[in-house]
């Protein structure tokens, strides 16, 4: 149990979803932490799956793992990489979650022959899991974010939880309100009626926001400022203006100017122990905002942008800020270009950029499927499952390799380096992974062991090989000498392995192991030698789940160190 004074802030959202909750709660967090409080950060999802591990990335975006190995919400790795610190199991929470420790209680005749009802007994398995986590943390402070948007049937019994806590210590419990100003283009004129309505749904769940983010294209002005306070029962200075910006890490830092922070302990009734310390955090926004930096152009090779006339970013969400970190660090800015693998299949593909809107660029075609990749300083295959797209990632992977193109594998992205490798250099014509090709005649890439009784039964969801695992890397590669040290611990998501029948025929054919397991069975890191190629290096893990703003992860790092030497070559 949380200690008796333990504060809560919960955030919820208003009007539509996507409007930046998560980074709201992030930065509060950053804020908090900032000022000297002790902070934790809950993401609720109000989904029944137990967790995000079975959910398509076209429609939910990528799936975080966490240390533990939990999978989580995408806004999981915000929290992290904002707060710069590793989260918890206890941080996450989704309605399959407690569904089922509610269920398993009852079977087990925890609730000792009572009727199990949502209200009661839902509803406080909600409400121990919160105040499980401040304790479990030991923070001053627990920021709740509630997914989903006012109205929503399915996240009531959350806000209802959240409601019963304001109840019984209403000095220790604050609601923001993240909602969406609206500025039609006919009208040309910034509405605030939806966020009143929205006010109002919250008002009908028995909860009264202490505090409105306003979300807009443009800054909230005066006048509506004024007009939300009296419509919404807030006071004026607790309506935050939250325009749109260029970079989602500016939001603390305009937040500060509005002294959110000092405001939220007031209410809190909590003591400033001193001024947030912002200039490490401002001078990374300062680099990885500067329009003037050079330019280092990355294709993304992937598969999950089937979204209509929209690109869908957040299925390689973690990537895309990884790069952007080191990015900042090397004083470069990154023009990431998608190249949809299932393209690079055909006889002819195009470009599409990235756009802050999602919206895919215009077609440049015409071009013959891998010569549009040499256009690009360095190439990147994330991760992914199944057959879609994979022959394409192959061609991307050799065009990078025999035009000497820094080129960076993760996780599948390694596994089939791997199989290009076999195929065209081993000369194994029918090197594969047994994902795709269960009987290949060269298994390159085979499931785990212990993995084939949970496809056998179709264990899908919590199975893999997941969370943090350690790596020994060999001394004299381009692994170690990112790194700095021998032993490293990087975070998993996968079945399957690289076959260790076929590790000394890869490295008699000059392919480095140069990271394994501390038994040395599982392959971690395949790399070329920097004499073969400038940059050619795949990971096991997901080096991207790491990377945070004011710690940059080393390995990509290092690959666009050589992306940049490159482009200084052409």
């Amino acid at each position: 149990m949380a200690k008796e004074g333990h504060k809560y802030i919960f955030v919820l959202g208003g009007v539509m979803s996507g409007v930046g909750k998560g980074v709201v709660t992030s930065s509060i967090g950053l804020l908090l932490q900032q000022k000297g409080y002790p902070v934790n950060l809950v993401k609720i999802d109000p989904y029944l799956n137990v967790d995000a591990g079975t959910m398509n990335p076209t429609e939910h975006g990528e799936v975080f793992v966490l240390r533990s190995g939990l999978e989580t919400d995408q806004d999981m790795g915000n929290y992290e990489r904002f707060l710069g610190r590793d989260l918890t199991a206890e941080d996450y929470m989704t309605s399959g979650m407690v569904y089922q420790s509610v269920i398993n209680r009852e079977r087990a005749l925890g609730y000792h022959g009572k009727f199990v009802e949502a209200i009661p007994h839902v509803r406080d398995e909600i409400i121990e899991r919160m105040e499980a986590a401040a304790s479990y943390n030991g923070s001053r402070i627990s920021v709740i974010e509630i997914g989903g948007t006012v109205g929503d049937f399915q996240n009531a019994l959350f806000i209802e939880a959240a409601r019963i806590m304001k109840i019984k210590h209403p000095d220790d419990v604050l609601f923001v309100m993240v909602s969406y100003l609206p500025v039609p283009g006919t009208i040309g004129e910034m509405k605030t009626k939806p966020t009143q309505s929205a006010v109002r749904e919250l008002n009908s769940n028995g909860v009264q926001p202490d505090f409105l983010i306003a979300r807009s294209t443009h800054t909230l002005d005066e006048k509506r400022k004024e007009k939300l306070a009296i419509w919404c029962n807030v006071r004026k200075e607790h309506v935050i203006s939250a325009p749109d910006i260029s970079s989602i890490y500016e939001a603390p830092l305009n937040f500060e100017k509005d002294k959110l922070g000092d405001m939220l302990l007031d209410a809190l009734k909590l003591p400033e122990k001193r001024k947030a310390s912002l200039a490490e955090w401002s001078r990374f926004v300062k680099a990885a905002t500067n329009k003037k930096a050079p330019e280092i152009s990355i294709a993304i090779v992937g598969k999950y942008f089937d979204t209509g006339d929209f690109v869908l970013s957040d299925a390689y969400l973690s990537v895309i800020e990884a790069i952007k970190f080191s990015a900042a660090k090397l004083g470069r800015h990154a023009k990431i270009t998608w190249v949809n693998s299932k393209d690079l299949e055909k006889a002819t593909t195009s470009l599409r950029d990235v756009r802050p809107t999602g919206r895919i660029g215009r077609s440049r075609g015409g071009t013959k499927a891998t010569a549009v990749l040499g256009k690009f300083n360095g190439i990147i295959v994330p991760g992914g499952f199944g057959e879609s797209g994979i022959e394409g990632k192959i061609k991307a992977i050799q065009f990078a390799r025999e035009k000497k193109i820094p080129y960076f594998g993760l996780c599948y992205g390694m596994q089939l380096m791997v199989i290009e490798y076999a195929r065209n250099v081993l000369k194994l014509k029918n090197a594969h992974t047994t994902e795709i090709q269960k009987n290949s005649q060269d298994p390159v890439v085979d499931v785990m062991l212990e993995q084939k009784k949970h496809l056998a039964d179709n264990k899908y969801g919590g199975t893999m090989r997941l969370g943090s695992y350690p790596a020994y890397l060999k001394k004299g590669t381009m692994a170690r000498a990112a790194y700095k040290k021998e032993l490293v611990d990087e975070r998993h998501r996968h079945r399957y392995e690289i076959n260790s029948k076929y590790v000394k025929p890869l490295e008699a054919a000059g392919l480095v192991f140069s990271g394994t397991s501390p038994d040395g069975v599982l392959m971690e890191i395949a790399e070329l030698p920097r004499s073969v190629h400038p940059f050619m290096l795949g990971t096991q893990f997901h080096p991207e789940l790491q990377a945070r703003p004011l710690a940059p992860h080393p390995l990509f790092t290092e690959f666009l160190r050589a992306a940049i030497a490159q482009k200084r070559k052409k």
